[in-house]
C-alpha cells in the first residue's frame, strides 16, 4: 500500500541520471536479510514443486507467473522502497506485464570464453517500431536472493550506455564479449533496475552456489502481457493501485485514454506529489 512515507524513496536526481546515463541502477540493501530469507524460502519451495514434477535440477528453472504464488510476491508488485523509483521512471500509466523467477544451479562446467546471448528485452518490438533510438517503454527490477557479488556466479551481464544503441558488435569469432561488457555484482537483497533496451545476457554458472533472482517487468498498460499471467486472482485481495498494477481497468480504451478509475496511482499522486501526476 502507497503511503506519504513511501515518498522518502522516490527517484532522486542522481538515480535518474545514472539510469537514463547508463540503463541501469541497482538499490543495495532494498531488502532485509530477513525479506531475503523469507523470500528464498517461498522460491525454494517453487523449486522444490518444479523438480517433483520433472524440471531438470541440473538445468536453469524460469518461472513465469509466479506471482500468485505468495502473497510476498505479490507485495513486491508495489514494494515502498522500490516502486516510487518505478514511476519516478515511468509515469503513473503503468502496470506489471511480466514477472519471472529464475533459479540456476552451478552448471558443472569449466569457466569458457565464449560470446553470451546478447539481446535487447521485447522481442519484435525492436525490429517493428521506428524510432531511433528505440523508445523505452518498459523496464525490470530485478531482485536478487543469493550472492551474485563476484563473477562467474550466474551473473547478468550489460553493456552500460547501450540502451541507446538499436546494434550491438559481437566479437565475429564467438569468442569474448562486446566491448565494454561487465557482469552485474549483487549482493542479497540489491535491486537492480534496468531499461529493456540496454543489451544484457544471462551467464553460465561456474560457482558452486545457486543463483536466485525475482524479475518484476514494469510497462505501459497499452503493452500486452508477456506471460499468461493469472494475477486477476489477486484483485478482490488488493488495494486500487496494486489493482491497476496487477493488470485491472474499467475497459480496453482505458488503457490508450485512462480515467481516474482506471489509474488509481495518479490519483494518489495528484493528491500527494502533484509534480509526478502529470
Amino acid at each position: 500500500m502507497q503511503t506519504l512515507d513511501n515518498l522518502q524513496y522516490q527517484l532522486t536526481a542522481e538515480e535518474k541520471q545514472t539510469f537514463n546515463e547508463t540503463g541501469i541502477l541497482m538499490i543495495e540493501d532494498a531488502l532485509s536479510p530477513e525479506h531475503v530469507a523469507a523470500l528464498t524460502a517461498a522460491c525454494d519451495a517453487i523449486t522444490e514443486k518444479k523438480f517433483a514434477e520433472g524440471a531438470d535440477p541440473k538445468k536453469a528453472l524460469f518461472y513465469p507467473n509466479f506471482i500468485p504464488d505468495n502473497p510476498l510476491f505479490a507485495d513486491l508488485v508495489d514494494y515502498e522502497k522500490i516502486f516510487p523509483k518505478v514511476w519516478g521512471i515511468l509515469g503513473w500509466n503503468i502496470y506489471l506485464y511480466h514477472a519471472h523467477l529464475i533459479v540456476t544451479p552451478p552448471s558443472g562446467q569449466p569457466v569458457d570464453d565464449k560470446t553470451f546471448g546478447w539481446h535487447q528485452d521485447s522481442g519484435r518490438v525492436n525490429i517493428e517500431m521506428e524510432s531511433h533510438p528505440r523508445p523505452r517503454l518498459s523496464l525490470k527490477v530485478a531482485y536478487f536472493l543469493s550472492d551474485t557479488s563476484e563473477a562467474g556466479r550466474g551473473n547478468f551481464w550489460v553493456v552500460p550506455g547501450s540502451h541507446l544503441w538499436d546494434t550491438l558488435d559481437r566479437p565475429s569469432d564467438g569468442i569474448g564479449q562486446p566491448e565494454g561488457a561487465v557482469p552485474v555484482l549483487a549482493k542479497p537483497g540489491t535491486a537492480v533496475f534496468f531499461d529493456r533496451r540496454l543489451w544484457h545476457t544471462a551467464s553460465p554458472n561456474w560457482s558452486d552456489i545457486t543463483r536466485k533472482v525475482l524479475f518484476y517487468g514494469y510497462g505501459y498498460r497499452w503493452i500486452r502481457t508477456k506471460d499468461d499471467m493469472t494475477v486477476q486472482s489477486l484483485w478482490d485481495s488488493s488495494d486500487p493501485i496494486r489493482r491497476q498494477l496487477l493488470g485491472w481497468g474499467v475497459n480496453a480504451n482505458g488503457h490508450y485514454t485512462p480515467t481516474d478509475d482506471d489509474v488509481p496511482l495518479r490519483v494518489w499522486l495528484r493528491e500527494n506529489c502533484p509534480e509526478a501526476a502529470v
